[in-house]
């Protein structure tokens, strides 16, 4: 029996998903072009269209989600001037697992007059699903970032929640060579039970962030103006030279709804998947 077992955790681990993408962007005569590009295993970029000045790239992960022991890498560079908008083809799914949490590392680097938006789509977290996610961001002091990420603990709208599991979300970002935001989110065990503290999620089933720098009081005040229209719970402050938006509500739809709204008055413009 112990062979057998031994023999299936073998096999399980040789099939588990790999994907890699690494490519970097540059203008020329006020247009983005995509520079080189390298994809292995179930991950893929597409360009979908061309555009006037920015362009947009959407991910497609062939495997279908993610499960235990699948490790995913993104690198992308954005060179001076460049204008590139990020997404995904579909909201990603993180399955349960009984082994090895799944690793999601995205590295991006941003240069001088460039703005690089990444706007996926949600990722729903299903119960006894393990993750670790870490996100490294290098911009020039004159760049421009818009980073938008929602999570789901359980698909609320079929009666699901997730009741264990392990979520552990990285964050670094560096202006100018020097670190001005450094977190470490970390819910795991009975993330049920913590969510349902007032002082963590208050029962929410969904959070999210957007980082944007450059911003500013003035930024912050003017998304603050939306207040009355927000269905879950907001809050956004300034400081180091970029804002921060933090979401909770109790369901994805309310926290993608309050998200749209934040995101207009900061002038962003949506990818066409997120209107759909």
């Amino acid at each position: 029996m112990r062979s057998e077992l031994s023999a299936t955790s073998t096999l399980f681990e040789a099939n588990r998903a790999r994907g890699t993408v690494r490519f970097d962007v540059h203008a020329r005569d006020g247009v983005t072009r995509r520079g080189t590009l390298h994809e292995s295993g179930s991950l893929r970029v597409r360009f979908p269209s061309p555009e006037d000045q920015g362009l947009s790239g959407v991910f497609v992960n062939t495997a279908g989600g993610v499960a235990g022991g699948d490790r995913f890498d993104i690198e992308i560079a954005a060179a001076d001037a460049a204008r590139l908008t990020l997404t995904t083809a579909a909201a990603e799914k993180v399955y349960r697992t009984p082994g090895a949490a799944a690793q999601l590392n995205i590295a991006l680097k941003v240069g001088a007059g460039a703005h690089l938006a990444w706007l996926p789509q949600e990722t729903i977290l299903f119960d006894r699903a393990r993750v670790q996610r870490r996100f490294d961001i290098d911009l020039d002091e004159a760049a421009s970032l818009l980073l938008c990420e929602i999570v789901v603990f359980g698909r609320t709208a079929m009666g699901e929640r997730m009741e264990q599991g392990e979520f552990v979300d990285r964050w670094r970002l560096r202006r100018g060579g020097r670190l001005v935001f450094a977190e470490t989110v970390r819910l795991d065990g009975d993330i049920g039970a913590k969510l349902g503290r007032s002082a963590v999620a208050k029962g929410g089933a969904a959070i999210g962030t957007a980082l944007i720098v450059p911003g500013d009081e003035v930024l912050v005040e003017r998304i603050r103006e939306a207040s009355e229209s927000f269905s879950g719970e907001v809050g956004i402050s300034a400081w180091n030279g970029f804002a921060m938006a933090r979401f909770c509500a109790q369901d994805a739809a309310r926290l993608r709804a309050d998200m749209m709204t934040v995101l207009a008055r900061t002038g962003a413009a949506l990818p066409r998947l997120w209107l759909n």
